[in-house]
């Protein structure tokens, strides 16, 4: 038995891993992503994450050296210019709702309240020991959109160092392989890219991908109506309101999954060409974009990675 598939964090979860001991490195790789679920949720009261927010305005919290580690990252991502990421969301996230039950499109002073809360200059981080304060009350902290990344970077990295042959993770659209894929002559794994505009499983390309990650960011599968328009779950850090885009979906290729996190999050707010032109410009890092009038174009390194 050398795959499983667990549910959780909301998604479904596939491990395939290829190694002698499989069955050990996947029920290892479940207590992993068990704990890092409990640790780093934002919508579970008694989360290690909960607990910085809980203490928002009153006290720093010690944190373990992985929570530690991806929060410093996502703050240095969220401080950068014209960035679509930022992990201070909390308050916008917990107040729309986008993609749970209760979703609810919230009053104009209730945005205005929670505007200055989203702030990620706010957050401070001792290094010496390692805890996490938030400035002022009210504020949150959310990892959503890169913690699956940080996750399967780790799991892979313990696969590696079990010395597998070859490993391949679903964390739910982030996924992330590793060696040879299996019965294919080039070893290529071949990674469907969702037609957002169709149900789920319907691809409109492929991409061929070897000890690369492949994560794509959407706005169609978290969404909802209000008074005859659609609100999706990124937010416009400077207006409240869902980024206003072009862009259906987003998909990076880069050898990291974090980083593709990063870089689809950072790049969402931006025109379809403006994340072309960009992505051509970044070495190790390519993507595809599908714009919300169907048209799909691809960065210039992928052209001998992608069938259509």
């Amino acid at each position: 038995m050398n795959e499983k598939t667990l549910h959780l964090m909301g998604t479904v979860i596939k491990l395939w891993v290829q190694h002698p001991e499989a069955e050990d490195l996947l029920a290892n790789a479940e207590v992993r992503l068990r704990d890092f679920e409990q640790r780093f949720s934002a919508n579970a009261e008694d989360s290690e994450l909960m607990k910085i927010n809980h203490q928002a305005g009153l006290a720093p919290v010690k944190v373990d050296d992985e929570l530690f580690e991806l929060i410093k990252i996502g703050k240095q991502q969220s401080l950068i210019t014209d960035s679509a990421l930022n992990i201070a969301i909390g308050p916008l996230i917990q107040e729309w709702r986008v993609g749970f039950h209760d979703a609810k499109y919230p009053s104009a002073e209730k945005i205005q309240q929670l505007l200055p809360l989203i702030d990620p200059a706010a957050i401070q981080l001792d290094e010496a020991r390692q805890t996490v304060y938030l400035e002022q009350p009210g504020m949150a902290i959310d990892l959503g959109a890169l913690a699956k990344g940080y996750f399967a970077d780790k799991i892979i990295a313990d696969f590696k160092a079990a010395q597998a042959d070859a490993a391949f993770i679903d964390l739910g659209g982030n996924v992330l392989t590793y060696g040879a894929a299996p019965q294919r002559a080039e070893g290529r794994w071949r990674i469907g890219i969702q037609n957002p505009f169709l149900p789920r499983g319907k691809y409109v390309a492929v991409v061929n991908a070897q000890n690369e990650s492949v994560v794509t960011s959407g706005v169609y599968e978290r969404k909802f109506e209000w008074q005859g328009k659609t609100y999706h779950h990124i937010f416009d850090s400077q207006t409240g309101y869902p980024i206003q885009t072009d862009l259906a979906s987003l998909t990076i290729v880069s050898e990291k999954s974090l980083e593709g996190e990063i870089w689809t999050t950072l790049l969402f707010g931006k025109k379809a060409y403006e994340v072309l032109a960009e992505l051509n410009q970044l070495a190790g890092i390519d993507g595809i974009v599908i714009t919300t009038d169907q048209q799909m174009a691809y960065s210039d390194g992928l052209k001998e990675k992608i069938e259509i």
